[in-house]
C-alpha cells in the first residue's frame, strides 16, 4: 500500500503511523528522516538540502521533491510506503502525483485523521511530560499517581512550550489553512478517507484497517 497520512497536531498521527507500519510492513517516510538520511549518505540532493538547512533556510520544493523521488525509488518501498509530513502544499501534491506515476508507485490512499479544534486544544493543553524519562501524562485523561509527579522517576512534570493554548491556536490555524487545499485535491481524486481521531486509539486503528482493506481489494 502506498499511503499518505495527514492530521492536525495532537490527532494521534504518530501513534497510528506506528500501527500502520506494523500492519502493512512498509517503511515510514517523514521529510525530517529523509533529509537526515540523504545528508548522511552524502547524495547530491542531500548535500544541496544540507546547504539550505545549515543556513537556517527552508529547503526549496524542487529539492524536497527530488529527495522524495530518490527515497521512494529505493527497494524497501517496492511493496509500499507511508508518507508523513509530505506533501504540505498543493504544488508539492501535484509534483508528488507526477513523480509517483513516473516510478510506478502511485498514491493509493490518503488517510486524514480528523479532530474538532476544541477537543484537540483540550487534549493537548492538558498534556504533561517528564523532562527526565519522557513519560507522558494528561491532567484529565491520564493522571499520574501523585499530582504533577512522574510515576516512573518521580521528577516534576512540565508542560511543553508548544502545548499551551496560545501556541496551539497558531499551529492549528496554520495547519487548517495549509491542508484544506490538499484535502480537496485528494478528495476530488477519490483517494481521501477520513477517520475520527477522537475515538479510542484502538477504535481509530480499526477504522484505519477497514479503509486500508477496502482499498487493497
Amino acid at each position: 500500500m502506498n499511503i499518505i497520512i495527514m492530521g492536525p497536531p495532537g490527532a494521534g498521527k504518530g501513534t497510528q503511523s506506528e500501527k500502520i507500519l506494523a500492519y502493512c510492513n512498509i517503511p515510514h517516510i517523514s521529510t525530517g528522516d529523509m533529509f537526515r538520511e540523504a545528508i548522511k549518505e552524502g547524495t547530491e540532493l542531500g548535500k544541496l538540502a544540507s546547504s539550505y538547512i545549515n543556513q537556517g533556510l527552508l529547503v526549496p520544493d524542487e529539492v524536497t521533491i527530488g529527495l522524495v523521488k530518490e527515497r521512494l525509488a529505493k527497494p524497501d518501498c517496492q511493496k509500499g510506503y507511508l508518507l508523513d509530513g509530505f506533501p504540505r502544499t498543493l504544488a508539492q501534491a501535484e509534483a508528488l502525483e507526477k513523480l509517483t506515476q513516473e516510478i510506478s508507485r502511485p498514491i493509493q490512499l490518503v488517510i486524514n485523521i480528523t479532530c474538532e479544534k476544541d477537543a484537540l486544544i483540550k487534549r493537548i493543553s492538558g498534556r504533561r511530560v517528564c523532562p527526565k524519562c519522557g513519560n507522558s501524562y494528561h491532567v484529565e485523561f491520564k493522571k499520574p499517581m501523585v499530582d504533577g509527579v512522574c510515576d516512573n522517576c518521580k521528577s516534576e512534570l512540565v508542560q511543553r512550550k508548544d502545548d499551551t493554548i496560545e501556541s496551539l491556536q497558531v499551529r492549528l490555524n496554520a495547519y487548517e489553512n495549509q491542508t484544506k487545499p490538499l484535502i480537496e485535491f485528494y478528495d476530488k481524486k477519490g483517494l481521501l478517507k477520513e477517520v475520527d481521531g477522537l475515538k479510542d486509539i484502538s477504535d481509530v486503528f480499526k477504522d484505519i484497517q477497514k479503509v486500508i482493506s477496502e482499498v487493497a481489494k
